[in-house]
């Protein structure tokens, strides 16, 4: 996750006030996404493997 601002080719969603914005091509590899609020940060879970990544916090990504 980054921020960033929309594009052409991006979709936006707003959820409760929350702004997410996904580029369509990867919105179709990665559908369904879901992102999870866990009190001090967020979970993702996507139909593409993140476990191999990492996070700024130096945590994997998506593998709590």
């Amino acid at each position: 996750m980054v921020l960033d601002e929309p594009k052409e080719t991006d979709t936006v969603f707003d959820v409760k006030g929350f702004e997410f914005i996904a580029d369509n091509d990867f919105l179709e590899k990665a559908k369904p996404i879901v992102v999870d609020h866990k009190g001090m940060g967020f979970s993702i879970s996507s139909n593409i493997d993140l476990t191999g990544g990492s996070c700024a916090c130096g945590s994997g990504c998506g593998t709590d």
